[in-house]
Protein backbone atom coordinates (compact mmCIF):
# COMPACT_ATOMS: atom_id res chain seq x y z
CA UNK A 1 0.00 0.00 0.00
CA UNK A 2 2.94 2.57 1.09
CA UNK A 3 4.37 1.99 -2.43
CA UNK A 4 1.00 2.44 -4.27
CA UNK A 5 0.87 5.71 -2.70
CA UNK A 6 3.72 7.31 -3.91
CA UNK A 7 3.27 5.42 -7.45
CA UNK A 8 0.24 7.14 -6.72
CA UNK A 9 1.46 10.48 -6.23
CA UNK A 10 4.20 10.36 -8.59
CA UNK A 11 1.90 9.64 -11.03
CA UNK A 12 -0.14 12.51 -10.42
CA UNK A 13 2.98 14.64 -10.72
CA UNK A 14 3.75 13.74 -14.00
CA UNK A 15 -0.34 14.19 -15.52
CA UNK A 16 -0.24 17.77 -13.61
CA UNK A 17 2.97 19.05 -14.95
CA UNK A 18 1.89 17.07 -18.51
CA UNK A 19 -1.23 19.17 -18.40
CA UNK A 20 0.02 22.21 -17.53
CA UNK A 21 2.68 22.01 -19.87
CA UNK A 22 0.14 22.69 -23.05
CA UNK A 23 -0.20 25.78 -22.20
CA UNK A 24 2.98 26.63 -19.93
CA UNK A 25 6.65 25.81 -20.39
CA UNK A 26 8.22 25.10 -16.86
CA UNK A 27 11.72 24.65 -15.69
CA UNK A 28 12.22 21.86 -13.30
CA UNK A 29 15.20 21.86 -10.81
CA UNK A 30 15.87 19.12 -7.90
CA UNK A 31 16.82 19.99 -4.63
CA UNK A 32 18.26 16.70 -2.67
CA UNK A 33 19.79 14.82 0.33
CA UNK A 34 21.52 12.16 1.14
CA UNK A 35 23.14 10.53 3.87
CA UNK A 36 26.03 8.38 2.30
CA UNK A 37 26.99 6.01 5.07
CA UNK A 38 30.66 6.65 6.02
CA UNK A 39 32.09 8.01 3.02
CA UNK A 40 35.33 7.45 4.45
CA UNK A 41 39.04 7.12 2.84
CA UNK A 42 41.40 4.39 3.22
CA UNK A 43 44.21 6.11 4.71
CA UNK A 44 44.56 7.28 8.43
CA UNK A 45 44.47 10.72 9.36
CA UNK A 46 46.15 10.57 13.15
CA UNK A 47 43.55 13.64 13.63
CA UNK A 48 40.51 11.92 13.79
CA UNK A 49 38.99 8.82 14.97
CA UNK A 50 38.86 7.69 11.59
CA UNK A 51 40.13 3.98 12.21
CA UNK A 52 36.73 3.23 13.97
CA UNK A 53 34.93 3.97 10.55
CA UNK A 54 33.99 0.58 9.26
CA UNK A 55 36.05 1.63 5.91
CA UNK A 56 39.14 1.28 7.90
CA UNK A 57 37.98 -1.78 9.96
CA UNK A 58 37.93 -4.13 6.54
CA UNK A 59 40.31 -6.68 6.65
CA UNK A 60 41.18 -6.13 2.91
CA UNK A 61 40.25 -4.94 0.02
CA UNK A 62 39.46 -1.20 1.13
CA UNK A 63 40.63 0.21 -2.21
CA UNK A 64 38.57 -2.35 -3.90
CA UNK A 65 35.39 -1.35 -1.75
CA UNK A 66 36.19 2.51 -1.48
CA UNK A 67 35.75 2.93 -5.44
CA UNK A 68 32.56 0.20 -5.61
CA UNK A 69 30.77 2.59 -2.93
CA UNK A 70 31.81 5.69 -4.71
CA UNK A 71 30.94 4.70 -7.90
CA UNK A 72 27.65 2.98 -6.54
CA UNK A 73 26.75 6.60 -4.88
CA UNK A 74 27.46 8.89 -8.02
CA UNK A 75 24.69 6.17 -9.74
CA UNK A 76 22.34 6.86 -6.79
CA UNK A 77 23.10 10.89 -7.04
CA UNK A 78 22.72 10.63 -10.91
CA UNK A 79 19.26 8.96 -10.92
CA UNK A 80 17.41 11.27 -8.26
CA UNK A 81 14.96 13.82 -9.91
CA UNK A 82 16.35 13.29 -13.34
CA UNK A 83 12.79 11.28 -14.42
CA UNK A 84 11.06 14.77 -14.60
CA UNK A 85 14.60 17.85 -14.45
CA UNK A 86 16.87 15.56 -16.59
CA UNK A 87 19.79 16.71 -15.15
CA UNK A 88 19.73 15.22 -11.46
CA UNK A 89 20.19 17.45 -8.61
CA UNK A 90 21.07 21.13 -9.36
CA UNK A 91 21.91 20.83 -5.23
CA UNK A 92 22.54 17.87 -3.08
CA UNK A 93 23.31 18.38 0.02
CA UNK A 94 25.56 15.22 1.72
CA UNK A 95 26.03 13.78 5.08
CA UNK A 96 28.78 11.65 6.57
CA UNK A 97 31.51 12.80 4.52
CA UNK A 98 35.15 12.25 5.58
CA UNK A 99 36.56 15.03 3.94
CA UNK A 100 36.93 16.94 0.62
CA UNK A 101 39.01 14.03 -1.19
CA UNK A 102 36.10 11.89 -1.04
CA UNK A 103 33.98 14.50 -2.29
CA UNK A 104 36.34 15.05 -5.06
CA UNK A 105 36.32 11.08 -6.38
CA UNK A 106 33.03 11.45 -6.14
CA UNK A 107 32.04 14.25 -8.53
CA UNK A 108 34.80 13.02 -10.84
CA UNK A 109 33.47 9.01 -11.05
CA UNK A 110 31.87 8.17 -13.81
CA UNK A 111 27.82 8.39 -12.99
CA UNK A 112 28.21 12.33 -11.96
CA UNK A 113 31.56 13.36 -14.33
CA UNK A 114 29.81 15.22 -17.04
CA UNK A 115 27.43 17.20 -14.35
CA UNK A 116 30.36 19.12 -13.44
CA UNK A 117 29.42 19.07 -9.63
CA UNK A 118 31.52 21.82 -7.52
CA UNK A 119 31.68 21.12 -3.79
CA UNK A 120 31.46 23.38 -0.96
CA UNK A 121 32.76 21.39 2.25
CA UNK A 122 34.08 22.12 5.62
CA UNK A 123 35.89 20.22 8.59
CA UNK A 124 33.68 20.19 11.14
CA UNK A 125 34.59 18.82 15.11
CA UNK A 126 32.77 15.65 15.06
CA UNK A 127 35.62 13.33 16.97
CA UNK A 128 34.65 10.71 14.38
CA UNK A 129 35.59 12.98 11.18
CA UNK A 130 32.00 12.96 9.60
CA UNK A 131 30.98 15.73 7.89
CA UNK A 132 28.32 17.24 5.89
CA UNK A 133 28.60 19.03 2.35
CA UNK A 134 27.02 20.49 -0.68
CA UNK A 135 27.53 19.83 -3.80
CA UNK A 136 25.68 21.64 -7.11
CA UNK A 137 25.69 21.76 -10.82
CA UNK A 138 27.94 24.91 -11.39
CA UNK A 139 25.52 25.62 -14.50
CA UNK A 140 22.52 26.41 -12.50
CA UNK A 141 23.62 27.52 -9.28
CA UNK A 142 26.13 30.29 -8.08
CA UNK A 143 26.63 30.50 -4.72
CA UNK A 144 27.41 34.16 -3.39
CA UNK A 145 27.54 33.43 0.33
CA UNK A 146 28.40 30.14 2.76
CA UNK A 147 29.91 29.34 6.43
CA UNK A 148 29.30 27.27 8.70
CA UNK A 149 27.47 27.65 12.48
CA UNK A 150 28.56 24.92 15.37
CA UNK A 151 25.86 24.34 17.78
CA UNK A 152 27.03 24.88 21.32
CA UNK A 153 25.44 21.18 23.00
CA UNK A 154 26.64 19.72 26.48
CA UNK A 155 25.54 16.45 27.41
CA UNK A 156 26.04 15.56 31.62
CA UNK A 157 28.19 19.29 31.99
CA UNK A 158 30.66 17.75 28.74
CA UNK A 159 30.80 19.79 25.27
CA UNK A 160 28.89 17.07 22.30
CA UNK A 161 31.47 17.94 19.33
CA UNK A 162 28.43 17.14 16.31
CA UNK A 163 28.81 18.14 12.71
CA UNK A 164 28.86 22.08 12.03
CA UNK A 165 25.17 23.41 10.35
CA UNK A 166 26.40 24.55 6.36
CA UNK A 167 24.67 27.59 5.19
CA UNK A 168 25.01 28.13 1.73
CA UNK A 169 23.38 31.30 -0.03
CA UNK A 170 23.41 31.65 -4.22
CA UNK A 171 21.24 31.94 -7.11
CA UNK A 172 19.31 28.85 -8.30
CA UNK A 173 19.29 30.53 -12.33
CA UNK A 174 17.82 33.89 -11.68
CA UNK A 175 16.61 33.29 -7.99
CA UNK A 176 18.47 33.74 -4.64
CA UNK A 177 17.90 30.96 -2.07
CA UNK A 178 19.59 30.01 1.09
CA UNK A 179 20.16 25.94 2.03
CA UNK A 180 21.11 24.74 5.32
CA UNK A 181 22.71 21.03 5.44
CA UNK A 182 22.14 19.29 8.91
CA UNK A 183 23.36 16.09 10.44
CA UNK A 184 21.89 16.50 13.95
CA UNK A 185 23.23 14.51 16.88
CA UNK A 186 22.39 10.88 16.86
CA UNK A 187 20.11 8.95 19.43
CA UNK A 188 23.16 7.00 21.23
CA UNK A 189 21.64 6.03 24.79
CA UNK A 190 17.94 6.39 23.64
CA UNK A 191 15.56 8.60 22.07
CA UNK A 192 14.76 10.34 25.55
CA UNK A 193 18.51 11.33 26.78
CA UNK A 194 19.43 12.65 24.04
CA UNK A 195 16.50 14.82 22.96
CA UNK A 196 17.94 17.81 24.23
CA UNK A 197 20.71 17.33 21.85
CA UNK A 198 18.72 17.93 19.03
CA UNK A 199 16.81 20.44 20.21
CA UNK A 200 19.73 22.49 20.76
CA UNK A 201 20.72 21.77 16.70
CA UNK A 202 16.78 22.67 16.01
CA UNK A 203 17.69 25.95 18.27
CA UNK A 204 20.92 26.77 16.06
CA UNK A 205 18.72 26.13 12.65
CA UNK A 206 15.78 28.40 13.89
CA UNK A 207 18.86 31.15 14.77
CA UNK A 208 19.87 31.29 11.09
CA UNK A 209 16.74 31.10 9.69
CA UNK A 210 15.74 34.11 11.77
CA UNK A 211 18.85 36.24 11.15
CA UNK A 212 18.31 35.76 6.88
CA UNK A 213 15.07 37.07 7.24
CA UNK A 214 16.25 39.70 9.21
CA UNK A 215 16.92 40.95 5.80
CA UNK A 216 14.66 39.01 3.47
CA UNK A 217 11.34 38.26 5.18
CA UNK A 218 10.08 36.54 2.46
CA UNK A 219 13.43 34.40 2.22
CA UNK A 220 13.43 30.88 0.13
CA UNK A 221 15.49 28.88 2.98
CA UNK A 222 15.45 25.09 2.41
CA UNK A 223 16.86 23.21 5.14
CA UNK A 224 17.55 19.70 4.68
CA UNK A 225 19.67 16.82 6.61
CA UNK A 226 19.55 13.19 8.41
CA UNK A 227 17.75 15.42 11.77
CA UNK A 228 17.97 11.95 13.22
CA UNK A 229 14.52 12.76 14.51
CA UNK A 230 11.06 11.87 12.98
CA UNK A 231 8.78 14.95 11.30
CA UNK A 232 6.91 14.70 14.76
CA UNK A 233 9.50 14.89 17.30
CA UNK A 234 9.85 18.45 19.46
CA UNK A 235 13.32 19.21 18.01
CA UNK A 236 11.11 20.14 14.75
CA UNK A 237 7.73 20.56 16.27
CA UNK A 238 8.03 22.49 19.32
CA UNK A 239 11.78 24.21 18.50
CA UNK A 240 10.95 25.13 14.96
CA UNK A 241 7.37 24.59 15.01
CA UNK A 242 7.09 22.93 11.34
CA UNK A 243 3.88 22.26 9.74
CA UNK A 244 2.72 19.50 8.29
CA UNK A 245 -0.33 21.00 6.32
CA UNK A 246 -0.28 23.47 3.45
CA UNK A 247 -3.72 25.11 4.77
CA UNK A 248 -1.82 25.62 8.20
CA UNK A 249 1.11 27.43 6.67
CA UNK A 250 1.08 30.93 7.33
CA UNK A 251 3.33 33.65 6.35
CA UNK A 252 6.42 33.66 8.33
CA UNK A 253 5.70 29.55 8.86
CA UNK A 254 8.08 26.74 8.47
CA UNK A 255 6.73 23.44 6.10
CA UNK A 256 7.63 20.14 6.06
CA UNK A 257 6.32 18.18 3.46
CA UNK A 258 7.82 14.85 5.03
CA UNK A 259 5.33 14.80 7.89
CA UNK A 260 2.39 14.01 6.23
CA UNK A 261 4.77 10.92 4.25
CA UNK A 262 5.73 9.81 7.80
CA UNK A 263 2.29 9.19 9.28
CA UNK A 264 1.31 7.17 6.56
CA UNK A 265 4.69 4.83 7.44
CA UNK A 266 7.29 5.51 4.68
CA UNK A 267 10.69 5.60 6.09
CA UNK A 268 14.20 6.73 5.12
CA UNK A 269 16.03 4.84 7.14
CA UNK A 270 15.58 1.29 9.57
CA UNK A 271 17.70 0.34 12.59
CA UNK A 272 16.70 -3.08 14.49
CA UNK A 273 12.78 -3.15 14.53
CA UNK A 274 12.25 0.24 13.94
CA UNK A 275 11.85 2.11 10.54
CA UNK A 276 12.18 6.44 10.71
CA UNK A 277 11.91 9.12 8.54
CA UNK A 278 14.95 10.97 9.92
CA UNK A 279 16.12 12.36 6.64
CA UNK A 280 14.04 15.46 5.52
CA UNK A 281 13.68 18.77 3.98
CA UNK A 282 11.67 21.79 5.43
CA UNK A 283 11.25 25.01 3.94
CA UNK A 284 10.03 28.75 4.46
CA UNK A 285 6.34 29.73 3.26
CA UNK A 286 7.49 32.05 0.34
CA UNK A 287 8.48 28.74 -1.49
CA UNK A 288 5.29 27.07 -1.13
CA UNK A 289 2.55 26.75 -3.23
CA UNK A 290 -0.81 26.75 -1.36
CA UNK A 291 -2.69 26.16 -4.56
CA UNK A 292 -3.05 29.42 -6.43
CA UNK A 293 -0.60 28.02 -8.95
CA UNK A 294 1.28 30.90 -8.68
CA UNK A 295 4.68 29.81 -10.25
CA UNK A 296 6.35 33.01 -11.86
CA UNK A 297 9.37 31.87 -9.24
CA UNK A 298 10.43 28.72 -7.81
CA UNK A 299 8.01 27.41 -6.08
CA UNK A 300 7.42 23.47 -4.24
CA UNK A 301 5.62 20.93 -6.47
CA UNK A 302 6.31 17.71 -5.04
CA UNK A 303 8.59 16.24 -1.89
CA UNK A 304 9.58 12.09 -3.01
CA UNK A 305 11.59 9.56 -1.17
CA UNK A 306 13.91 7.98 -3.76
CA UNK A 307 13.35 4.50 -2.69
CA UNK A 308 14.02 2.44 -6.20
CA UNK A 309 13.89 -0.81 -5.30
CA UNK A 310 17.35 -1.95 -6.18
CA UNK A 311 18.36 0.33 -3.32
CA UNK A 312 16.30 -1.73 -1.16
CA UNK A 313 17.24 -4.59 0.85
CA UNK A 314 16.03 -7.79 -1.02
CA UNK A 315 15.68 -10.92 1.70
CA UNK A 316 16.82 -11.32 5.12
CA UNK A 317 15.61 -9.70 8.58
CA UNK A 318 15.74 -6.28 6.94
CA UNK A 319 14.09 -7.05 4.17
CA UNK A 320 12.83 -3.49 2.59
CA UNK A 321 15.10 -1.68 4.77
CA UNK A 322 17.70 0.45 2.46
CA UNK A 323 20.85 -1.98 1.64
CA UNK A 324 23.31 -0.37 3.70
CA UNK A 325 27.19 -0.83 2.77
CA UNK A 326 28.50 -1.97 5.49
CA UNK A 327 27.19 -4.89 8.10
CA UNK A 328 29.02 -7.03 10.99
CA UNK A 329 32.48 -5.47 10.20
CA UNK A 330 31.77 -6.46 6.06
CA UNK A 331 31.21 -4.76 3.11
CA UNK A 332 27.67 -5.87 1.54
CA UNK A 333 27.86 -4.41 -1.74
CA UNK A 334 25.06 -2.15 -0.75
CA UNK A 335 24.77 2.25 -1.01
CA UNK A 336 23.60 3.60 2.02
CA UNK A 337 21.57 2.47 4.93
CA UNK A 338 19.08 5.79 4.56
CA UNK A 339 17.11 6.80 1.17
CA UNK A 340 17.90 10.06 -0.55
CA UNK A 341 14.95 12.93 -0.47
CA UNK A 342 14.27 15.52 -2.77
CA UNK A 343 12.03 18.21 -4.07
CA UNK A 344 11.27 18.97 -7.52
CA UNK A 345 11.12 22.68 -7.57
CA UNK A 346 9.24 24.26 -10.90
CA UNK A 347 8.94 27.78 -12.08
CA UNK A 348 7.08 29.03 -15.32
CA UNK A 349 9.41 30.32 -18.34
CA UNK A 350 9.34 33.32 -19.00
Amino acid sequence: MKKRLLLVGFMCLSVLIKAQSKTNQYTIRTLAFYNVENLFDTINDPTKNDEASPMMQLKGNKSKVYWDKIEKLGSVISQIGFEKSKIGPALIGLSEVENRAVLEDLVTSKPLKKMNYEIIHYESPDKRGIDVALLYQKKYFKPIHHETFTPTIFRNNFRVYTRDQLLVSGYLDDELIHILVNHWPSRSGGEAASRSLREKAAYQNLKIIEKIRETDPKAKIFSMGDFNDNPTNSSLKKVLKTKGKKKDVKEGDLYNPFEEMHKHGFNTVGYRDNISLFDQIFFTSPALNKGEKDFSSYKMYKAMIFNKRFLMTKNGRYKGYPFRSFSDGGYTGGYSDHYPVYLYLIKKKN
